[in-house]
């Protein structure tokens, strides 16, 4: 290889491993369609998981640019980088398809034929042969697109860069001299009267009544470990942790997180941040103790359905209070700033999410796409490359005036990161779309205060299908005071529904777990959220969330109810389950764990016994169906869909029961894969292996239905 060959070729690796400002042209040039799916490309063997080259060759004069393209591959391969290498036969149809044997040669020549129609391998179309909306969609996800009309690799390169720098857009820094303030030493610290709290540690406790969580930490003294809470709707909801840190979802927490989940508790970096800057001194930090925390102290409240961070810095008093609303899908924060000074203040305010609009970044880095609604004070963002739950439109608004936006991460961050990020130096942000780049969202607002003013200003973050919603609910929570309406209708529902039932024991840690925190953990995070800091599931689990509903029948028995009728919507015809299915996408796991069937027959009969109500066993509905497991096949996640056979609750009770009379040769039920211990998954897996565990269950399950019914 020539030294201009490995030139051009280290230069396209470099846009297939990092930065691709190529890529940002041509997507912005080639989106046409609402949504492209990946599966498309499998009809022509092509994964979609590596990177593309698109190489387009009309004329046989040209095909000297495929056998350019095939030597960089071979240098890609060399350095075990692995592509897919996509060659368009543009000539138009005709007996003599000189392109398409000038192809095939290149290709025999190089000796790479058996590397054609694999993964990380090469493919041959005709653009007569295939539908116009899969070439959209190949030009779309395209890394680089290599037209021969503009010549070889090096003219390609060429065009696409002076293309870009064209319209590159360089933002000023502002001119601000830092002015060195000494701030009184007034900060706030929520613990000071620990006489009034329950069960201090040096790091939080307990408010007096027991419904609120209370932190303080800063700098020098953290957590020994994350502190998370987690607030939700059925649609909607958010994991926040002490330090700011968490991630949001809409609908599903793994298959569709709005922002990025990282369970990392060494760092806790958040993904939905709020910047603060003086501008008259220069100083910026954030509202968290994490990514950019000043000296003094932060302080948390964790509440049943909301939480609260609580800080002081350059005579600013900031209370951030955060509540997901009782059925709207987006997450409210209701900002208090109080200028404690004599001086009047100005403040620029950066709200910055790093959105994902999927399961996680490295699907959707480039494919999404940032809008800004100057008339309706809002930014919204698409993934355009989604295999599930595509219709997702993500977005964010204030109820002050948006300046200036940025769907650029890197230009936001800069050198400095999340810890110090360039946008905070500049004059305005740089107001690009995210789409082609490694995407965020981000705005800023500016804040005047007067001396000793006060001020309240909403931050929204929200998602729905369509946008025209998202506009609405945005509009809705621009205004304070229905910020603050439905704050207290959510706190009002939470009273409600845990003050339903109050337990009285001797010891009072008890007391204050088990009315009020242990119920709102089972719903919130176990049944609406499905997820917490270090398990981002958004599945439901048969046997899981039937166990976690039996405690609920003491204060709404239908709930425990509606979880047995779903539960029995996902066993198949032949008796056993789903061990776990994501609801959207229809989507689960089919395994032998011997007893998940079984719990529904004993959820079955702890409802009826106690609430004596029989007609549950009448409820019908259907079973599912799908591929039964070999011999030597432990599990299948696949789509199961509903079949239609259907049974009564009863039925499908007793076909629980008939499923699980699977004997070994000691005569206990056989294991299979796993008997509620699942670190047994291997005894049994084989077809052997039996479980004294499941003989006892069994038997309970068996007399407390001869009992009850």
């Amino acid at each position: 290889m020539k030294g201009q060959d490995i030139e051009i070729y280290q230069k396209i690796l470099s846009y297939i491993l990092f930065d691709n400002p190529v890529k940002t042209q041509n997507l912005e040039n080639k989106k046409k369609q609402e949504i492209y799916k990946q599966s498309n490309l499998w009809k022509y063997g092509i994964s979609g998981d590596l990177p593309i080259i698109v190489v387009k060759i009309k004329n046989v004069n040209e095909s000297y640019v495929a056998e350019e393209v095939l030597k960089a591959y071979e240098f890609f391969r060399m350095k075990n980088i692995e592509t897919e290498i996509v060659i368009i036969d543009e000539e138009k149809h005709s007996y003599e398809n000189y392109v398409k044997e000038e192809i095939e040669s290149s290709i025999l020549n190089n000796h790479m034929g058996y590397l054609k129609n694999q993964k990380g391998g090469i493919f041959t179309l005709c653009k007569s042969e295939i539908d116009k909306l899969d070439i959209e969609l190949l030009e779309f996800i395209a890394t680089i697109i290599i037209d021969s009309n503009k010549g070889g690799l090096k003219n390609n390169i060429k065009f696409l860069e002076e293309n870009y720098l064209e319209k590159y857009q360089q933002i000023g820094e502002e001119n601000i001299s830092p002015k060195i303030i000494e701030e009184v030493n007034d900060d706030i610290d929520i613990l000071s009267n620990k006489e009034t709290l329950k069960y201090y540690n040096e790091y939080g406790a307990f408010s007096e009544d027991g419904k609120e969580y209370l932190i303080k930490i800063n700098i020098q003294n953290r957590l020994p470990t994350v502190w998370s809470h987690i607030i939700a709707n059925k649609k909607f909801g958010t994991v926040v942790t002490e330090n700011m840190g968490g991630y949001s979802w809409y609908e599903n927490c793994r298959l569709n997180r709005i922002t990025n989940w990282e369970n990392d508790p060494s760092y806790d970096n958040p993904s939905e941040i709020i910047y603060l800057k003086d501008k008259e001194t220069g100083k910026s930090w954030s509202l968290g103790l994490n990514p950019k925390p000043d000296n003094r102290n932060y302080n948390i409240i964790y509440g049943l359905g909301y939480c609260k961070y609580i800080h002081k810095s350059s005579g600013i008093e900031q209370e951030l209070e955060i509540f997901v609303p009782e059925e709207d899908s987006c997450k409210v924060g209701i900002l208090n700033l109080k200028n404690t000074t004599t001086s009047k203040k100005r403040l620029k305010l950066y709200y910055y999410i790093k959105p994902i609009i999927g399961e996680d970044s490295e699907k959707t880095n480039g494919y999404i796409d940032l809008k800004f609604d100057e008339n309706s004070n809002l930014i919204y963002s698409k993934n355009l490359y989604k295999e599930e739950m595509e219709k997702t439109t993500v977005y964010i608004s204030s109820s002050e005036k948006i300046k200036s936006y940025t769907g650029d991460k890197n230009s936001f961050l800069g050198l400095g990161g999340i810890s110090d990020p360039d946008a905070l130096k500049k004059v305005a942000l740089n107001n690009k779309n995210s789409l082609g780049k490694k995407a965020c969202m981000a705005y800023e607002i500016e804040i005047e205060l007067e001396s000793f003013e006060n001020k309240e200003i909403s931050i929204i973050l929200g998602a729905d299908k369509e946008t025209i919603d998202c506009k609405n609910i945005a509009y809705k929570y621009q205004k304070i005071n229905n910020c603050k309406q439905e704050l207290i209708k959510v706190q009002n529902y939470w009273k409600e529904f845990l003050g339903r039932l109050q337990i009285y024991t001797p010891v009072e840690s008890t007391n204050i777990i088990l009315n009020g925190w242990a119920i709102y953990q089972i719903i919130v995070s176990r049944l609406w959220g499905k997820t917490g800091y270090y398990q981002s599931g958004g599945a439901y689990g048969f046997r899981d969330q039937l166990q976690d509903t039996i405690g609920l029948k003491y204060i709404e028995p239908e709930i425990l109810k509606k979880q047995i009728i779903k539960h029995s919507m996902h066993q198949f015809i032949e008796g056993d389950v789903e061990h776990w299915w994501h609801d959207e996408s229809q989507r689960g796991i089919r395994t032998k764990f011997s007893d998940d069937l079984l719990w529904l027959c004993y959820l079955v009969i702890e409802y009826i016994k106690f609430t004596g109500d029989k007609s549950i066993l009448e409820e019908k509905t259907h079973y599912i169906q799908g591929k039964i497991l070999e011999e030597n096949e432990d599990e299948r996640y696949e789509k199961y869909l509903p079949s239609n056979q259907e049974g009564s609750i009863y039925e499908h009770c007793i076909k629980s029961i008939e499923k699980s009379l699977n004997f070994g040769e000691n005569g206990l039920p056989k294991i299979g894969s796993g008997d509620w211990n699942d670190g047994f998954s291997t005894v049994g897996n084989k077809g052997k292996g039996e479980s004294i565990w499941l003989r006892i269950f069994s038997s309970t399950n068996i007399r407390r239905v001869y009992t009850n019914l």
